[in-house]
């Protein structure tokens, strides 16, 4: 198991990763030695992850199922990332943070802001613009704009 205080696990749905996603990793790294994007067991997402950040030192992706503070605790991290866009997101991500501490009394969480460029982009957005035909190449790395391109053909 390595050093606690190197690693920081980034956990989201991340559909689909967008580059307000990427920029908290990379704002992440300035902090911290070592990221781990998680998200739960979805094959296609972590490949399409691991791809996007193929090359990004410090940087894991993995899948997980169960509690987060379980996840932590198997990797060796004990930081939770999660990004601010808004206030509003603040009551919801709050609460988590809690009740993450309360299931391991060691889980701490750190919230990051992005870069003001992205602080619109979201990835319910993102995915309605997509269903409604609309071009989300702005909003998203270049294999995610593939893949989804790839669903559309095949609707």
């Amino acid at each position: 198991m390595s050093d606690q205080r190197t690693a920081a696990v980034y956990p989201g749905s991340f559909d689909p990763l967008h580059l307000g996603h990427l920029d908290i990793i990379h704002r992440a790294l300035t902090i911290f030695p070592r990221v781990i994007v998680a998200l739960l067991d979805m094959p296609v997402r972590v490949r399409l992850i691991k791809e996007c950040l193929a090359g990004v030192p410090g940087v894991e992706v993995a899948s997980f199922s169960g509690l987060l503070v379980d996840f932590l605790q198997a990797t060796g991290a004990r930081v939770v990332l999660r990004g601010m866009r808004a206030v509003s997101d603040f009551e919801f991500e709050f609460q988590l943070s809690l009740f993450n501490r309360r299931l391991w009394a060691e889980a701490e969480t750190v919230f990051l802001t992005p870069n003001e460029e992205f602080v619109y982009l979201s990835s319910r957005v993102i995915r309605e613009i997509w269903a409604f035909g609309g071009d989300v190449s702005s909003f998203v790395p270049a294999p995610v704009h593939t893949e989804l391109s790839r669903r559309r053909a095949t609707r």
